[in-house]
């Protein structure tokens, strides 16, 4: 597909044989992977190309960096595509984070000034390594801007759900965010004029997917009351976004966002997973929510900015039950 093209990609028509199709495309169906890819992942185990993005291999290949382990959260200092995970494979409940946004923000070792197509070859690696971890029931919710107009409008929200159920996830509900900021506009293009007018939508999206089954195999404790149901199950969210200055990081999102997604889409003791921490707010409300979690993060500045803002709120909880 055109938004999935790079340097290492090529289309060709080939002929198959009826039965080798029809064992393909059976593959595809139990399995609840694209016909492609499973195709591209066949023979890459065959050709035993390890630099390939469809061999898995290439996914865990570093060795995870631990720096801290504690009250059920863990923290890797590690590339998410990179790292080895393992032993988390197919064991992870829910997925909740916010990629890079590829809108120049200085994340410090990531780099976010990607060409578009780059951008988008990123998510693709990113969604499958995440796509082998999660359980047969696992879901993600994925925080991400509707488009971008910077260095030309891009339809990132449509162009992250077409990548995501080209890699094999199943397309459940978008919730809309509201975060209620609408700041100072520079580019309105044709001002006051139907020339070329700029439209520009305040809010965000939090994707919802899963990988093969909506419904959870296995029931467990719910954590969610009534009133939040009946709210949170409008796809419009209302609440405001997290400052920058008070968080350290240029691009935190607020506690509500993880904990409304944590309590309405898994049960106590869940393993929360978000490969890119941050400044690590999707751990700390795993934690207040009695959730396991896991979080990646890259560079080295916000793994200790993580570390300081976690270590603060166990305090606060061991404070509060003493």
């Amino acid at each position: 597909m055109k938004y999935l093209k790079d340097k290492e990609t090529k289309e060709l028509k080939v002929r198959l044989k009826w039965n080798i199709f029809e064992s393909l495309r059976e593959i595809s169906s139990i399995e609840g992977k694209s016909f492609n890819y499973v195709v591209n992942e066949l023979l890459s185990r065959i050709l035993g190309n390890t630099g390939n993005k469809n061999n898995m291999d290439y996914y865990f290949k570093e060795k995870p960096n631990l720096v801290f382990n504690k009250k059920n959260i863990k923290l890797f200092h590690n590339d998410f595509i990179k790292v080895d995970l393992s032993e988390y494979m197919g064991k992870v409940n829910l997925l909740i984070t916010s990629p890079p946004y590829n809108l120049s923000i200085e994340y410090g070792k990531h780099n976010d000034t990607l060409d578009y197509e780059d951008y988008l070859d990123f998510t693709e690696k990113w969604l499958r390594k995440s796509y082998e971890l999660l359980a047969d029931d696992g879901r993600i919710c994925i925080n991400i801007p509707l488009d971008k107009n910077k260095n030309g409008l891009k339809p990132i929200y449509a162009d992250f759900v077409k990548v995501a159920k080209e890699i094999g996830f199943n397309y459940q509900s978008t919730i809309i965010w509201n975060e209620q900021n609408i700041s100072k506009r520079t580019a309105w293009g044709s001002w006051l004029s139907s020339s070329a007018p700029y439209v520009i939508a305040p809010v965000e999206m939090i994707v919802v997917m899963y990988k093969k089954q909506w419904k959870r195999l296995n029931k467990g404790e719910s954590t969610i009351d009534r009133d939040e149901f009946i709210e949170w199950t409008n796809g419009v969210w209302t609440f405001p976004g997290e400052s920058k200055k008070r968080i350290g990081h240029p691009a935190p999102y607020p506690l509500e966002l993880p904990r409304r997604c944590i309590r309405l889409f898994s049960y106590k003791n869940d393993l929360i997973l978000d490969p890119f921490a941050g400044s690590g707010t999707t751990l700390i409300s795993a934690y207040q929510e009695g959730r396991k979690a896991i979080g990646i993060e890259i560079d080295n500045n916000y793994i200790n900015l993580s570390i300081e803002r976690i270590k603060k709120e166990l305090i606060q909880k061991t404070m509060l039950t003493t």
